[in-house]
């Protein structure tokens, strides 16, 4: 009988930080398990063209293993621009990747694009549920302000509407 023996490999990869092009859109469904968000993908990158949104990735050999999502513009209650915030949301690193400070590098990469283009503050939302996101983001300097009920909705790729219910913390930054 023979022995398995383990051996082992270190990888080194490079992580290249850029927004989103259309040639992506495909591939953020990162085959399959997001397919149900193509239409807000799509949505998401024509607002990225218009100066709305940002679609940051984090992308290997041409891959995007990771993304944030970035809201522009920001409006008060009554609709006229309000000091120069930013939402972040969507900041999701595909399981294989995660761990490995990539989810780190995404939020530091768009506080550094924001802050270049002059945005005081930011603020991302954490499902109360997810933990490991909450404590991501306040070991990166993010406070809780508020809760909210987190209730939100889509259209998914075969049209159909779809309501969340996903109660969450906000958090918040100031940029220096």
């Amino acid at each position: 009988m023979t022995t398995l023996e383990r051996h082992t490999l270190c990888l080194q990869m490079q992580v290249i930080f850029r927004p989103a092009e259309r040639e992506d859109l495909p591939k953020l469904e990162w085959y399959g398990k997001y397919t149900h968000f193509r239409r807000v993908f799509e949505r998401t990158y024509e607002e990225q063209l218009r100066g709305q949104r940002l679609m940051l990735l984090a992308d290997v050999n041409g891959f995007p293993i990771g993304q944030v999502f970035i809201q522009l513009e920001s409006h008060d209650d009554f609709g006229r621009a309000a000091r120069k915030h930013a939402y972040l949301y969507s900041l999701r690193v595909m399981d294989a990747f995660q761990r490995q400070g990539i989810g780190s590098a995404l939020l530091r990469e768009a506080e550094t694009l924001l802050r270049a283009r002059g945005y005081t503050s930011i603020s991302i939302a954490a499902a109360k549920e997810n933990l490991r996101a909450r404590r991501l983001y306040e070991r990166h300097g993010f406070c809780v302000v508020a809760e909210d009920a987190g209730r939100w909705s889509y259209v998914d790729h075969e049209g159909v509407t779809h309501y969340v219910n996903e109660p969450c913390w906000i958090l918040e930054k100031v940029l220096r």
